[in-house]
């Protein structure tokens, strides 16, 4: 018998303001800048991108290129998103592995 799946589609797992920063927070922890553009990307959608450009200042087109995978936002763009979503960038320091 064949395994059965189903498409996975992060927006309908993006329903309140909530589960955008469990994500947004999910993704920065893994640090890559490709999945985090596309994070809030993927966000952008879920909260519908005409508004997402309302409460950032940022044009749709902005948005639409630098929060896709591969986009390259620049930290301008990144810190309105953020601050769109109720957050800020912040700096945190990192243990070093033992040698």
């Amino acid at each position: 018998m064949a395994l059965e799946t189903t498409r996975f589609d992060i927006l309908e797992h993006l329903k309140s303001p909530a589960d955008h920063v469990a994500y947004i927070e999910a993704v920065l922890e893994d640090g890559d800048p490709s999945l985090i553009a596309a994070a809030l990307g993927d966000i952008a959608r879920a909260r519908g991108v005409t508004e997402f450009a309302r409460e950032t200042g940022l044009s749709r087109e902005t948005i639409y290129k630098a929060f896709k995978p591969g986009g390259n936002p620049t930290l301008e763009t990144i810190s309105k998103a953020m601050k769109a979503l109720g957050l800020r960038l912040t700096a945190a320091a990192v243990p070093r592995e033992a040698a």
